[in-house]
């Protein structure tokens, strides 16, 4: 499959929260965040700069989400907005609507909620 150089997922991760860390409150980022553990709040990345969210298998967060780039494998319960590509592989279970510029789901992902596309000029 092809796609746009600007739907790569970025390879750096500036950012780790581990296996077993519960963190609880607002997570505002940039660069490469990538989830491991549990977030209970919104995981946000500032407006002007393009960051990339990465949601293992185990991780969990409980709040919103919003981030250019995401591929998620864990579990989301709160609305999740991409305003440039989300992956959701195989064992993501997200509990909200996905707002999606470009969507990739492999079988067996679940979303309980609405997909709403997200026109190329969403901010």
């Amino acid at each position: 499959m092809f796609f746009k150089k600007s739907n790569r997922v970025q390879n750096t991760i500036d950012t780790l929260i581990g296996v077993g860390t519960r963190v609880e409150g607002n997570i505002h980022f940039s660069g490469g965040l990538r989830v491991d553990g549990t977030v209970i709040g919104t995981v946000a990345e500032p407006n002007d700069q393009p960051s990339t969210l990465i949601l293992s298998e185990l991780g969990r967060i409980e709040g919103a989400i919003t981030a250019s780039k995401m591929v998620v494998n864990g579990t989301v319960v709160g609305p999740v907005k991409a305003t440039q590509f989300i992956e959701l592989q195989t064992k993501a279970r997200v509990t909200g609507d996905v707002y999606y510029n470009t969507l990739e789901m492999h079988t067996g992902a679940v979303i309980e909620g609405k997909l709403v596309y997200l026109d190329d000029n969403a901010e």
